[in-house]
C-alpha cells in the first residue's frame, strides 16, 4: 500500500496542506487568539490552520481510495517557466500597482498576470476574469471589511 502512494499527487498535496496548517495552527496562538466576540491577531491564523489540516487530510485521505494508476504522476516533457514567471510575477504585479496605483489597479494587475499563465486562456478571458475579480475584490476589502488602502490612487494622490 505504501509503495502505491509514492506515485499520487493527491496524497503529497494532503500532506503539503497538513504541513502548513500545522505551521500555522501551531504558532497561531503566540500571538494571542482572543476570542469569538473580540478576535486577537492568532486567532486567523489558528483557524485557517486548522481548516487546512482538515482539508490535508480529505485530500490525502481520497487519494486511498483511488484505483492504483488513476492519478500517478506524470511529468511534462519540459517546465512550464512562462506559467511559473506569470504566477510568481502575479503578486509582485500586486505591491507594484496597489502601492502607485490603488486597490482595484492592484488586483486587476494581479489576476490578469496569473490568468495568463494559462496555455487555454485569451487576452479577453484574462482582462474579463481580471475585471470581475477585481471588481468584486474590491467591493469585499475595501467597503466590507475597511481595509485602508486607497481605491484607486496617482502617485501624489488618492480617490
Amino acid at each position: 500500500m505504501l509503495r502505491r502512494l509514492i506515485h499520487k499527487r493527491d496524497f503529497y498535496a494532503g500532506g503539503m496542506l497538513i504541513l502548513f496548517g500545522l505551521l500555522a495552527a501551531l504558532k497561531g496562538p503566540d500571538y494571542g487568539p482572543g476570542t469569538l466576540m473580540h478576535m486577537g491577531p492568532g486567532f486567523m491564523p489558528t483557524a485557517l490552520g486548522v481548516i487546512l489540516i482538515l482539508l490535508g487530510l480529505a485530500i490525502a485521505g481520497s487519494s486511498l481510495a483511488t484505483p492504483a494508476g488513476v492519478d500517478e504522476q506524470v511529468l511534462p516533457d519540459h517546465p512550464q517557466w512562462f506559467a511559473w514567471g506569470c504566477i510568481l510575477a502575479s503578486p509582485l504585479m500586486f505591491m507594484i500597482f496597489g502601492t502607485y496605483f490603488g486597490m482595484f489597479p492592484g488586483t486587476f494587475m494581479c489576476i490578469f498576470v496569473a490568468a495568463l499563465g494559462d496555455k487555454t486562456q485569451t487576452y479577453k478571458s484574462a482582462v474579463g476574469l481580471a475585471l470581475i475579480v477585481g471588481v468584486a475584490g474590491t467591493a469585499l476589502f475595501s467597503y466590507l471589511l475597511q481595509v485602508p488602502m486607497p481605491i484607486l490612487s496617482w502617485p501624489g494622490g488618492g480617490l
